[in-house]
């Protein structure tokens, strides 16, 4: 078995310190990524030890051979599964893996433990099962990167936050993450049912021609042929956008709830291999992929917190080569909801109301008026093109329309090798353009609110797009202010 992370052993302790207090259904919460699995089959290990069986419970049939393959790697080899006509079914074995499904039509074998993954969905079979007399004492543990369900307390009794995504990430567990999100979606007059979006009438808005090309032509320009999930609204948002992909030339899969589990395999080895670049997804692929996915194109708004941090965690997981993963959303759930490593509850709802300090906690970025670069909020001047907001008549104006960058990061908070890589790239561009040697330093400056002096030595290299963009959107509005309502043709072939 793997060594088990700092995290994930002070998680085992913080659990068994929630049951040494009595509590004997608590959750655990792990971000997509941290290693749910391999904290399991520890977990399990150790139950094996003391002599017990153990069930392990997945939310669907295709996850169970997924998960078999993960214990086995981990060294649980004595694993039986619950699946009419599977190759594995054995129930003399202690440890049994099956979906809730599968448990509905047969009698449930003894256990001194059960594991719940994704235990944020909700099953009236599961909450039957836990309420059983001959049950009470075996403890039930959940798995969820989010369980923010509505009513969760009710089943659950206990939650155990083991980490979260922004810590995650400040480690190096997770990766990081860069968001860019054109002009919002108009969303008047979409209802909203079970507290999201009414799917046939977001459908409607989503799948319009203008808005489907915009995905597409988004991704050519910005995807930088990274291996992408795209996900829809509904099954005919989901073709629309393939067929525009393909249409495009980009090698372009599809996948839906209803797709057959040979053809859902298919995809995924096509994925994996770069025979396709893009997948659409719509009602899957939300939970249980593991795939190097490097950018998630973000077509289906939601106002769920924990389908979006689900969707956006499926590109979260590290990967030799991969310094980020590529946001970018078309929906409007970023300025809506908030960055994902910034969305994390304390407690299991109750079923009641949140209180309005609950509901406000996380500061949503707002977007600069002159480049339309999504900052944070009370931060004065943009990082990316330099403008100050002026109150009164004498505002600028705001141009719709553009691809904007989403940032959490206060520039004065960036690591001394992000300021190294940012000055090497200004003095690529200052040299190939001509530029005096003061140019780049003073545009460091501008940018981080700092002189270059601690990584003046560091070597020039390539500029990438978002800092194209922010010397692009300097020179707008240096324009503006000089009244000469034009700006230079700053674009990746001019370097």
């Amino acid at each position: 078995m793997k060594t088990l992370r700092d995290y994930q052993l002070r998680g085992i302790e913080m659990l068994r310190d929630s049951l040494r207090r009595g509590k004997r259904r608590p959750v655990l919460q792990l971000p997509t990524g941290a290693g749910k699995t391999l904290l399991s089959a520890a977990l399990i290990d150790r139950a094996l030890a003391k002599g017990q069986r153990c069930i392990f419970t997945v939310p669907r049939i295709s996850l169970v051979d997924q998960t078999v393959d993960a214990f086995l790697r981990q060294g649980v080899s004595q694993v039986g599964v619950i699946q009419q006509a599977h190759e594995m079914t054995d129930r003399s074995r202690p440890v049994q893996v099956a979906s809730i499904d599968s448990l509905m039509r047969r009698d449930i074998p003894p256990a001194g433990l059960v594991i719940v993954d994704e235990a944020h969905l909700q099953r009236d079979f599961l909450y039957e099962w836990m309420r059983r007399s001959e049950w009470q004492r075996v403890p039930f543990i959940g798995l969820s990167a989010t369980p923010w369900t509505k009513g969760m307390a009710k089943h659950w009794d206990d939650l155990v936050v083991v980490s979260t995504t922004e810590k995650m990430i400040e480690a190096g567990y997770l990766s990081p993450f860069r968001a860019f999100a054109p002009s919002s979606p108009d969303l008047t007059g979409v209802g909203t049912e079970r507290g999201d979006y009414v799917v046939k009438q977001l459908s409607a808005v989503m799948d319009q021609p203008k808005l489907v090309a915009d995905v597409v032509t988004t991704w050519l320009e910005r995807g930088e042929d990274r291996p992408t999930l795209c996900f829809a609204v509904d099954r005919s948002h989901a073709k629309h956008l393939q067929q525009k992909f393909q249409a495009a030339g980009v090698p372009t899969g599809y996948v839906d709830a209803y797709s057959k589990p040979e053809d859902r395999a298919l995809l995924e080895k096509q994925f994996r291999s770069g025979e396709i670049r893009v997948a659409c997804s719509v009602g899957v692929l939300t939970t249980g992929v593991d795939w190097d996915v490097r950018c998630i194109s973000l077509a289906r708004p939601t106002k769920s917190e924990m389908l979006y941090v689900q969707m956006i965690g499926r590109g979260l997981r590290p990967a030799p080569g991969k310094d980020h993963l590529l946001l970018l959303d078309h929906s409007d759930s970023t300025l809506r909801l908030g960055f994902p490593d910034q969305i994390h509850h304390n407690a299991l709802d109750d079923g009641n109301p949140r209180n309005k300090a609950d509901k406000d906690r996380i500061a949503l970025p707002k977007p600069c008026p002159s480049c339309h670069y999504l900052k944070p909020p009370k931060m004065a001047v943009c990082p990316s093109c330099g403008f100050r907001a002026e109150h009164g008549p004498k505002a600028q104006e705001v141009q719709d329309g553009e691809l904007i960058e989403i940032t959490a990061k206060n520039p004065q908070a960036l690591t001394l090798a992000r300021k190294g890589e940012i000055y090497g790239q200004l003095k690529a561009v200052a040299r190939k353009r001509g530029y005096s040697s003061g140019w780049a330093s003073h545009k460091f400056r501008e940018m981080t609110g700092v002189w270059p002096n601690a990584v003046r030595d560091a070597p020039e290299r390539d500029p990438d797009q978002a800092l194209l963009n922010w010397i692009r959107g300097r020179q707008r509005a240096f324009a503006k202010l000089r009244g000469a309502g034009h700006t230079d043709n700053v674009n990746s072939a001019a370097v």
